[in-house]
C-alpha cells in the first residue's frame, strides 16, 4: 500500500478547522446546559428546588439540548479520528522510508 505523506498532512490541514470548530460547539453548548437547566426551574410551577430540578430534567427542551450534545460530541470525536488516522498513515509512511534506506545501506 502507497501512502502519500502529503495526502495526510492536507488532510490534517483540512480537518483542523471542522475539529476545531466542533470542539467549540461542543463547549458551548455543555456550558449552556447549565443554563438551560436553571431556565427551565424558573419556569417550573414547583415550589421546591428538587420539584423544579426534576421538572427541568424531564422538559422537552432539556432533552433536545443532551441530544444535541451527543451529536456534537460525535461529530469532534469523528474528526479527532480522522486526524489521528492521518497522523497514523504519516507515521507508517515515514517508518517505511527509514526502513527502505536501512535496507538500501545492506544491499549495497
Amino acid at each position: 500500500m502507497e501512502i502519500d505523506p502529503n495526502k495526510c498532512i492536507n488532510t490534517i490541514w483540512e480537518l483542523a478547522p471542522l475539529y476545531s470548530q466542533a470542539k467549540g460547539h461542543l463547549a458551548e453548548i455543555e456550558a449552556y446546559k447549565s443554563s438551560l437547566k436553571a431556565i427551565m426551574m424558573k419556569k417550573s410551577s414547583e415550589q421546591s428546588l428538587g420539584g423544579q430540578e426534576r421538572e427541568a430534567y424531564a422538559s422537552q427542551e432539556y432533552q433536545n439540548h443532551c441530544i444535541a450534545i451527543g451529536a456534537a460530541t460525535e461529530k469532534a470525536e469523528l474528526l479527532k479520528w480522522q486526524i489521528l488516522c492521518a497522523q497514523m498513515r504519516h507515521e507508517t509512511w515515514k517508518v517505511e522510508q527509514a526502513n527502505q534506506r536501512a535496507f538500501e545501506r545492506v544491499i549495497k
